[in-house]
């Protein structure tokens, strides 16, 4: 039977694609504080101000300010402090930020009618992490163990057996289906390492199968981030008498991710002698399409004050993607000590999902002193942790893709992301009316809980095409800006400078619990963590002509 459930579950992955699970699907969530150079030197804070063409997506309203049509060209680079060349991924890339255009059509001298479009980098992924520490009586082979000892993915577990090609798979208790807690990791580190067939000691040649697992000293870690998120903004927008101002934009999202990871163990056997090394190789990438709506308003309360408050709503992202990866698992052991399982194990899957990010509202407000002085506020709120990540499951009638959430990952989701607060702070200054200073703030609340984890235990499909363990839950990120405007007749040209910093704590796989089958003691396994932090550098440049 467990030959036709292996065809089954290959047949059922094939044609249903999963999820993915909460940690691989955050790094869609949020932005990077990127656009034109007024806008990031002013720390984003323009979406009650407006006239500036980035806050097609953050208030449409803001077009609405335009008085004349205009045009805009930004580029950089972006500079990781503190970090060293990985995977042919630098600490310092080149990037191209934005480009966009307003076309203004005058209806008479306090009503007008715009037209925008805008394309902006809104995820810059291009970071390497490094994270290393020792461990205490624990390893990423004894967590792949102890959920062999867990019985049920009910339970966080599987049973083991093998299929028809001498595999090792985990099945659902005595059922004859895979289970969902069997992730790609479990099947690599159970062919590799944990699983072996050995003589026994009777004398009569007789074969049988182990399970068992080694300890490990340390953990060491690198991985390369790289790629993008692409904003297409088109946007409509309208001033009513100069007093209110209307917007609407319609977005279409690019992604395109890729990640490599080496992550590796010093092993030991049971007197603590170095036995090698275990050494996990991942390489994974994403891409895919999403698009949402963006509605926005501007009004100025009392009619002789410039003073103007600022509202906004985006809808969820609605994400298609698709992620693939390959991935090898090295078991460079003493082999002439321990025969565990293979030298080595390979495990590849492409599939394609749904995710669904949350709501975001913002409120603004913005400030003028005659031409020399603009203040810009603004505040933005998302629930993070009501993002819903789906399964693909066939077709309707019309050929249109059904979904369903992945309620087990979201309920992990939900224990996991918080919700987000983003808090942007600006002025501009202008002590001549052609040159102008700025300066900025932006803060980001923590997206995740501190006692948020990345459970490979859960029954969900989308557990099942996890690659890895390791999860970095990361705190606030502090932005600081500042920036210089110079206009020359229809010309004018911006830099920007941005300065962030995130600080993390990186667990290289989540704590777990477990009896050991042979004797019922309670075993732990703790994956000890360690500080990372991301610190960034940007310079940014920006051409426009108003005509």
């Amino acid at each position: 039977m467990k030959k036709y459930a292996f065809m089954a579950a290959c047949a059922m992955l094939a044609l249903s694609a999963a999820a993915q699970d909460t940690y691989e699907n955050a790094r869609f969530l949020g932005s990077d504080l990127n656009g034109t150079a007024r806008y990031v030197g002013m720390g984003g804070a323009l979406e009650a101000l407006g006239a500036d063409i980035s806050t097609m997506s953050s208030n449409p309203a803001g077009i609405g300010l335009f008085r004349h049509s205009f045009i805009s060209l930004s580029f950089g680079g972006v500079n990781q402090q503190d970090a060293k060349k990985f995977d042919n991924v630098g600490t310092t890339n080149l990037s191209f930020d934005q480009v966009g255009f307003v076309y203004s059509m005058q209806d008479d001298d306090d009503n007008f009618l715009n037209f925008g479009f805008n394309y902006h980098k809104s995820r810059n992924f291009d970071q390497i992490l490094t994270a290393a520490n020792r461990l205490q009586a624990s390893s990423l082979a004894k967590h792949v163990f102890g959920k062999s000892t867990l019985g049920t993915d009910a339970n966080g577990g599987y049973t083991l057996e093998t299929n028809t090609n001498g595999e090792w798979m985990g099945w659902r208790g005595s059922s004859d289906f895979r289970s969902n807690a069997y992730t790609q990791l479990d099947y690599m580190y159970t062919n590799a390492v944990t699983m072996d067939d050995v003589n026994t000691t009777d004398g009569t040649g007789a074969i049988v199968p182990i399970n068992t697992y080694m300890e490990a000293s340390d953990y060491w870690f690198n991985r390369a981030h790289s790629g993008w998120i692409s904003d297409f903004d088109f946007n409509i927008s309208g001033n009513l008498e100069n007093r209110v101002f209307l917007g609407m934009s319609f977005g279409i999202k690019a992604v395109y991710y890729k990640g490599y990871s080496i992550y590796g163990e010093n092993i030991l056997d049971a007197s603590n002698t170095p036995q090698g090394n275990h050494q996990l190789a991942d390489e994974r990438k994403i891409d895919g399409t999403g698009i949402d709506l963006k509605f926005g308003a501007i009004f100025r309360p009392i009619e002789e004050s410039p003073f103007r408050i600022g509202i906004a709503i985006t809808t969820p992202t609605w994400y298609n993607l698709e992620s693939r990866n390959y991935s090898t698992l090295y078991n460079n052991t003493n082999q002439a000590v321990y025969n565990f399982g293979a030298d080595n194990f390979s495990s590849s899957e492409s599939y394609e999902f749904k995710y669904y990010t949350p709501w975001k509202f913002g409120l603004s407000m913005g400030h003028t002193v005659e031409n020399y002085l603009a203040l810009g506020a603004s505040y933005e709120y998302s629930g993070y942790g009501s993002a819903d990540t789906r399964v693909i499951d066939g077709y309707d009638t019309y050929g249109n893709e059904d979904s369903y959430s992945d309620d087990a990952m979201n309920d992990n989701t939900d224990r996991s992301l918080k919700g987000v607060h983003t808090l942007k702070l600006g002025a501009e200054m202008k002590p001549d009316p052609s040159f102008a200073i700025r300066l900025g703030y932006n803060y980001v609340s923590p997206t995740y809980e501190t006692t948020g984890y990345r459970d490979n235990g859960l029954f969900s499909e989308g557990n099942t095409y996890a690659s890895t363990a390791d999860y970095t839950n990361w705190e606030a990120t502090h932005r600081i800006t500042c920036g210089m405007g110079y206009k020359y007749q229809n010309m004018n040209f911006d830099v920007a400078y941005q300065y962030s910093t995130t600080n993390g704590t990186f667990h290289p796989f989540q704590d777990s619990q477990f009896r050991d089958p042979d004797d019922n003691t309670l075993l732990t396994n703790i994956g000890m963590p360690t500080s990372v932090s991301n610190k960034r550098h940007q310079l940014l440049f920006t051409i426009g002509y108003t005509f």
